[in-house]
């Protein structure tokens, strides 16, 4: 499924809007989402799941092509974690 789907769903059940519209509601969800994720701030969908940034620290690392080791700064990453309602 693709962004492009998720918009044709909402257009076809919510029949008081048109098809732009749709994507630009489905555009604003994920619009907000982003902005909220990378802002370090986690995004909990009940019933779906949820977005969560993780912190890692710096680390050492070592170069694979030289066996150097250097220093890995610090970053994030977001995982995600569905609900318990989700039946996968």
């Amino acid at each position: 499924m693709i962004k492009t789907d998720l918009a044709r769903i909402v257009y076809e059940t919510h029949g008081g809007m048109s098809y732009r519209e749709a994507r630009a509601v489905v555009d604003a969800i994920l619009a907000t989402m982003k902005t909220e994720l990378s802002r370090g701030r986690n995004v909990k969908l009940t019933g779906f799941g949820s977005f969560n940034v993780i912190h890692r620290k710096g680390r050492m690392g070592r170069n694979p092509q030289t066996g150097e080791r250097i220093q890995l700064p610090p970053s994030c990453y977001v995982s995600f974690r569905p609900s318990r309602m989700l039946d996968l």
